[in-house]
């Protein structure tokens, strides 16, 4: 049985006997690669259980590369933009839930899965430091909020309660140390409420994981920031958050050497300086002051996401062996208590 019917092929002009594979390993949507001798697409299936309405992330897109492409014709955007495929009759969605999206394939860079130098790092931060800023004067709230919470680290801590009290599955007494250490970084919640007061809502990418930039091996730098399905209004400390936890670490998201999960200065420093100067002469003292919190605040979340999934019985995050996603939350909170025992050192960089 093919990957894909022949109605989605043709509807971007491929025939039956293009090369269609998977491609990436992102946790919620589906994502293929369709070649043939003449060219490359990228098709996503959006899960409707996370994306309710995949028009409100391809009107978000368009969006945003409307916006990128003035910015480069003015020379003031260096990198490739993502660019949204129509089918044939100009429609952007394709199939019978109509949740599949067409991309168009950029070439000349990869992703990376674990940073193993500080110019990696450097080159990933620079990347969404110029995303980030180039969409400084889009005003944010045009776009639409494609998940209601995301970022929101009280609405996290509850669904975490929600998980402690269900215990669907039986699990909460395999983890209960895990789960009492959670519940006691509370004071986060205010701590980042009372913060948020005072910064001006960014158009942000919200999910700056490292293998969300391209990066070219013989430019030596980023070339393009993808998987543009959770650009909506938001901080850009979550950003810059989000940034540490997935870079920092000699090991990936899931490692299971645990002992080996740490925050690595060197790399944390490369991504300051990045971010920073890709956000020179726009980001704002309290911006920049709230940065340190945001990799404080998207460890712990993230950490508190997998360690709820794992209680609920894993029905967000794929997962691929037992206890996967309680593999994930500990190594999150690692590397937030290595954020904690590094503060004095790290936290000035961002001043």
């Amino acid at each position: 049985m093919p990957l894909l019917p022949a109605d989605v092929l043709a509807a971007y002009q491929f025939t039956p006997e293009a090369t269609v594979r998977l491609f990436g390993n992102g946790h919620i949507n589906r994502t293929y690669l369709i070649e043939n001798s003449i060219q490359k697409l990228i098709l996503q299936q959006i899960n409707t259980q996370i994306f309710p309405s995949p028009q409100h992330l391809v009107d978000n897109a368009l969006r945003i590369e409307q916006h990128l492409t003035r910015k480069q014709l003015q020379g003031l955007y260096p990198l490739q933009i993502l660019r949204q495929q129509p089918r044939h009759d100009g429609h952007y969605l394709s199939g019978e839930q109509a949740d599949l999206r067409a991309l168009a394939f950029i070439d000349g860079g990869r992703s990376i899965e674990v940073v193993d130098t500080p110019a990696q790092a450097f080159a990933a931060a620079l990347t969404f430091g110029q995303f980030a800023a180039a969409l400084a004067d889009f005003p944010a709230d045009e776009l639409y909020t494609v998940i209601a919470d995301f970022h929101n680290l009280g609405f996290r801590f509850r669904q975490l309660d929600d998980a402690i009290a269900g215990n669907k599955v039986g699990r909460l007494a395999g983890c209960q140390d895990l789960v009492n250490y959670c519940l006691s970084q509370r004071s986060l919640v205010t701590e980042l409420e009372q913060t948020c007061v005072g910064l001006p809502r960014r158009v942000c990418h919200n999910d700056t994981k490292i293998n969300n930039m391209l990066y070219s091996d013989a430019e030596g730098r980023g070339i393009a920031a993808i998987d543009l399905d959770t650009c909506m209004p938001g901080y850009w400390l979550f950003d810059f958050g989000d940034m540490v936890r997935t870079c920092c670490s000699p090991e990936p998201e899931d490692s299971l050497n645990p002992a080996a999960v740490r925050i690595r200065p060197e790399i944390f420093t490369a991504l300051a300086q990045g971010y920073l100067q890709g956000l020179a002469g726009i980001i704002t003292p309290a911006e920049r002051q709230s940065l340190w919190l945001g990799a404080k605040v998207m460890c712990l979340m993230i950490g508190i996401r997998f360690l709820a999934d794992h209680l609920n019985g894993d029905t967000y995050f794929a997962v691929h062996r037992p206890n996967h996603n309680l593999q994930r939350a500990e190594n999150q909170l690692r590397l937030y208590l290595d954020l904690l025992a590094q503060q004095d050192q790290l936290q000035p960089l961002l001043k």
